[in-house]
Parts: structure tokens; C-alpha cells; sequence
């Protein structure tokens, strides 16, 4: 992969800018588990490499099993590995993920209202948002794997 601009050099006030939105989510009820999870299936979703292996190996780090992070991005074949909570989350982070196609809808907008509070709604909501930046900038300048 040809080597491209390093934006966090170039731009550092944008990286602040990010990493600010980082300090507010880790502020958030939301849990770590949730978090993780929206950050793998939106990595996975993006196919952004860079992203996909420092949130594994965070989740990982976290508590999360093997078995959950292999089987996220069909998690809807093994809704049992999942709590109600973690499926809302992850169907809310595909649906804003692949935003050209319906958006976030109705009836999982719904569903979220019903398991979590409206600010949590929101702390998803720019979770998922946050994280697709991310994927945005490590795709586009071709960041190279942290081994």
C-alpha cells in the first residue's frame, strides 16, 4: 500500500479536534462493551484494517471473548451471544454506518428508546459517528498496522 500524508502531523488541531470526542465518550454511561463492539462492526463495515485490529485487541484486553468478535459481523445468526442491549447498539451502528441506505430507522430508533435513555441514544449516536471519522481517516491515508 503506497505511503500517504499523515494528517496527525500535518493537522494536529483536527486530531485534537477527535481526540476531544474521544475524551467525551469515555465519559459516557455507555458501557466499554458497547463501545468496543460499535467500533469493531463500523471497522468491519468500512473494511478499515488499521481500526479492526486495535479495537479487537482492545476489546480483548477489556473482557471480550474470541468467540463474540468472530461471529460480530453476523450477529444476528447467534442472537444469543448477544444482550438486547449490544444487538440494538450494533444494529443502530450498521444502520448509521451504511447511512446511504436508510439511515437509522424508525423502528431501531424505537428499540433503542425502549432499552436505553435518550442520552444514551445520543452517546451512541456519536460513538457510531465518531468511530466512522476514525475508519474515514485510517482508510483514506492508508495508516499501516500497529503490529
Amino acid at each position: 500500500m503506497e505511503k500517504r500524508i499523515n494528517i496527525q502531523n500535518l493537522e494536529p488541531e483536527a486530531y485534537k479536534a477527535m481526540f476531544g470526542l474521544e475524551a467525551y465518550l469515555v465519559k459516557t454511561s455507555i458501557s466499554k462493551t458497547i463501545k468496543e463492539l460499535i467500533k469493531i462492526r463500523s471497522s468491519q463495515i468500512n473494511n478499515c484494517a488499521y481500526c479492526i485490529n486495535m479495537h479487537t485487541k482492545d476489546a480483548l484486553a477489556n473482557g471480550e471473548t474470541q468467540q463474540r468478535i468472530f461471529v460480530l459481523s453476523a450477529w444476528r445468526e447467534a442472537p444469543d451471544l448477544y444482550t438486547d442491549q449490544e444487538k440494538v447498539a450494533i444494529e443502530m451502528t450498521e444502520e448509521i454506518t451504511l447511512i446511504q441506505h436508510h439511515g437509522l430507522c424508525t423502528e431501531t430508533y424505537q428499540k433503542a428508546l425502549q432499552i436505553f435513555s435518550e442520552n444514551e441514544v445520543a452517546q451512541l449516536i456519536m460513538a457510531i459517528v465518531t468511530i466512522n471519522s476514525w475508519n474515514r481517516i485510517a482508510v483514506s491515508t492508508h495508516l499501516p498496522l500497529d503490529e
